[in-house]
């Protein structure tokens, strides 16, 4: 697997050897640096980038672990390279930094993500119910706090794409990439759904297409979120569950026949028409 070393050495100096190569293939080169206290994994290349690799490919923006770009594996665990001190690694052992693993390598340390820019592209978007009197008198919608917390803790995510790599479904299994979705659209379907004001039917859409009941909710997508979102436990499970209820619930199956509803498919869920109320 492509990886990049790095190595505290008792000489207060760190060795780093990074893959150097493209989707074709490479190979791996050594930078021995002079170790600096207080810096961060990216700190550590960028000092390579300046000195003896200014055509290390490396991806990264705000430094500030809030752009979700410069994601990598750290010691085999999807990490933000920015937010991973030096001084928090077992000192004196190897630190093994690879690109992730389950996206393509463009070159170096960068990886192909466009994979979760198609998925998204399949989410249908908010679609607010309509006002009431009262709503229309007063301006606009009633919410409850509550439920305004429910779905603002998925609006957290900063799209690094980590939980998307450590989940295994997506990194064992190329093939399951054109039906499933992953653990970060799945907090945005849960984000949208749990929203009171949204009248969009995804349910059909995360059973059919998107692969929800793929997903065994092992957590290791909640271990990795450096924003420490519980996608598992408050997005994955609560879906599994309005799934579960809309496909084989007898109350709800009779609820639809007196009513004469019927579940919206998939298709019907991400039409460019905005949905009229619920399925």
């Amino acid at each position: 697997m492509a990886e990049e070393i790095i190595r505290s050495t008792a000489e207060g100096e760190v060795t780093m050897r990074l893959w150097r190569g493209d989707e074709t293939g490479g190979e791996f080169a050594e930078y021995v640096m002079p170790a600096q206290e207080g810096e961060v994994v990216l700190d550590v290349i960028h000092r390579v980038q300046a000195t003896e690799a200014p055509d290390l490919a490396c991806r990264w923006n705000c430094k500030a672990g809030k752009c979700g770009s410069c994601s990598a594996e750290i010691n085999g665990r999807p990490a933000l390279m920015c937010m991973t001190r030096m001084d928090t690694l077992p000192p004196g052992e190897t630190v093994t930094v690879a690109p992730m693993r389950a996206f393509p390598i463009l070159r170096d340390l960068v990886t192909d993500v466009s994979y979760n820019y198609e998925v998204a592209k399949r989410i249908p978007p908010f679609n607010p119910r309509d006002k009431t009197a009262d709503e229309e008198q007063a301006g606009g919608y009633r919410m409850q706090q509550i439920d305004v917390e429910r779905s603002q803790e998925f609006r957290k995510c900063i799209e690094c794409y980590l939980c998307q790599d450590v989940c295994h479904v997506i990194r064992d299994h190329e093939e399951n990439k054109t039906a499933f979705a992953g653990p970060r659209f799945f907090a945005r379907s849960a984000e949208l759904e749990m929203h009171p004001l949204d009248v969009n039917d995804r349910r059909e859409l995360l059973q059919q297409e998107q692969g929800l009941g793929k997903c065994n909710i092992t957590k290791c997508c909640t271990e990795v979120c450096p924003e420490h979102i519980k996608i598992t436990d408050n997005a994955i499970i609560p879906l599994k569950e309005r799934v579960v209820d809309a496909s084989y619930d007898p109350v709800a199956w009779l609820g639809r026949k007196i009513l004469r509803r019927r579940k919206r498919t998939p298709a019907e869920a991400v039409a460019d028409a905005p949905a009229t109320g619920p399925a």
